[in-house]
């Protein structure tokens, strides 16, 4: 994966959060904000689907993952199906035709 440089500023509040946890966690700052920048995309996903801002499948890309591991994640954060019964009957339905 290419990686690219990001400068940013921030209070310094901030600075001390980021600085004391990455002192914490025994990492540098630059992961520590890698870390919380990917769980910040997953929450965000999360926020997004649970407005019907965002299908399962474009919460996935906001979050960087497959479908199947944004569904457990949903599982493991309570999120109900934004599923009405007919865009089931569709699935069931596409799903008969390939199956």
């Amino acid at each position: 994966m290419v990686t690219k440089s990001l400068s940013i500023r921030i209070n310094e509040d901030d600075y001390k959060f980021l600085s004391s946890l990455a002192k914490e966690e025994r990492e540098d700052v630059s992961k520590t904000v890698r870390e919380l920048v990917d769980l910040g995309r997953v929450m965000f996903a999360i926020e997004k689907y649970k407005k019907s801002e965002a299908s399962i499948e474009k919460a996935a890309r906001i979050a960087g993952v497959s479908i199947s591991k944004m569904m457990e994640i949903f599982k493991e954060h309570g999120v109900e199906a934004n599923i009405e019964f007919e865009d089931y009957l569709k699935g069931l339905k596409t799903l008969r035709k390939v199956w």
